[in-house]
């Protein structure tokens, strides 16, 4: 690939930050409270905004309802906008209820079932007033004992609420199911895997898609092969990017495992030119999310590497020379085609984003903008310390 199609393959680039990345969030037992986090929606959709003035490809922030809830959405749309950003996928929150200690929409009771669907229903009218394309649902639902709920009876329960939720949803608009294998339910997890993810998404409708978690699997689970199968089956939406040594850590992005990160982007890169129209037009609609826990690090900084490292890894994948690929693999040539794939990974991409950024009056090396800006210590300062606590963020 010349340096035009290169640079013009980059200016397509679009990493969505979540609003939940810039306030005091932590991991599962402590919070530390960081000057400066932002202490309301407005303040989260300043933060991506800075991040998005540095690095160019950014454009978007994704909200978590109620977390970020509003009066006015048309007013936080228009305050978005007003900063450069637009507002992305919603995300509703039906796990930190106490009426949803037994799951929320899998729970045994009817009424509790009623009100997480009217939660998300609700959700789906946000997306209507914010413009926004995706729903992005996580369920924390599941058992912890053996014999503790029907298992089939759950998962007529979450395709049935899943069904609802696709109905209701404007033209143009997206559900994209997350799954994970474990936690917080620790027997049986009601959307556990992506095969079962992929199963409701076909069987309530074709405008349901898988969003994969890096972080939602065991370990050595091959990411990039059900990355590869879903582009296939039409059916892959979304990602939330993070990265995990053990199980869901929510690290940033790029850091655990960069050729994980690599070997994912170089399957959605060869997908973008599939010859199946299918899979050509599944992999340019994938939503590209941050999803992190950034407890001991400066916030903004932490988004801003996060994003910079999709780049990379991104950039790395364009270098792929498919054609040689191509022709080891078909002629069973085992080592040329991984040395293929690894000559583009241990490529250093750095002077040409540098190079790209120059060209597009950005700066050449974003963190170190960001850092004599004098933007963290301004928040510091404006802001203060915001409360905090163990876990997800405080809300009032």
């Amino acid at each position: 690939m010349n340096t035009e199609a290169l640079f013009s393959a980059l200016d397509r680039q679009r990493i969505e930050t979540p609003s939940w990345g810039y306030g005091n969030s932590g991991t599962r037992f402590k919070t530390f409270a960081a000057p400066g986090a932002a202490r309301d929606v407005y303040e989260k959709i300043e933060d991506a905004a800075e991040v998005h003035r540095l690095s160019g490809i950014a454009p978007s922030v994704a909200l978590h309802i109620p977390w970020d809830a509003v009066s006015d959405y048309g007013e936080l749309r228009a305050f978005a906008e007003s900063r450069g950003v637009t507002l992305g996928a919603i995300n509703p929150n039906v796990f930190q209820d106490d009426r949803y200690r037994l799951g929320s929409v899998t729970h045994p009771d009817p009424a509790v079932r009623e009100q997480a669907l009217a939660h998300l229903l609700a959700c789906v009218e946000i997306l209507r007033q914010t413009g926004s394309r995706d729903l992005s649902l996580w369920f924390a639902d599941g058992t912890n004992y053996a014999g503790q709920d029907d298992l089939r009876a759950r998962k007529r329960r979450l395709r049935d609420a899943l069904a609802r939720v696709h109905d209701a949803l404007p033209d143009g608009a997206r559900l994209l199911l997350e799954y994970k294998l474990f936690e917080p339910a620790f027997y049986a997890t009601d959307a556990f895997d992506w095969g079962a993810a992929l199963a409701h998404c076909v069987a309530v409708g074709e405008r349901a898609q898988v969003l994969v978690d890096l972080g939602h699997h065991a370990p050595g689970v091959n990411i990039e092969q059900i990355v590869a199968f879903l582009l296939d089956e039409g059916r892959l939406g979304g990602f939330h990017f993070n990265a995990r040594r053990y199980a869901d850590d929510d690290l940033i992005v790029g850091t655990a495992n960069p050729f994980e990160l690599f070997c994912i982007y170089a399957e959605l890169v060869s997908a973008e030119t599939a010859a199946d129209p299918l899979v050509r037009d599944t992999a340019r609609a994938v939503a590209y999310m941050i999803d992190q826990s950034h407890n001991i690090e400066p916030k903004v900084e932490a988004m801003l590497q996060s994003v910079l490292n999709c780049q990379e890894a991104y950039a790395k994948a364009l270098l792929i020379d498919r054609e040689r690929l191509e022709e080891a693999q078909q002629a069973g040539d085992v080592l040329e085609a991984h040395r293929t794939l690894t000559d583009a990974f241990r490529t250093d991409v750095r002077p040409l984003l540098a190079e790209w950024r120059r060209a597009r009056g950005l700066p050449e090396d974003p963190i170190r903008a960001h850092r004599v800006s004098g933007y963290a210590e301004r928040v510091a300062r404006e802001r203060g310390v915001a409360a905090a606590s163990g876990g997800f963020p405080v809300h009032s």
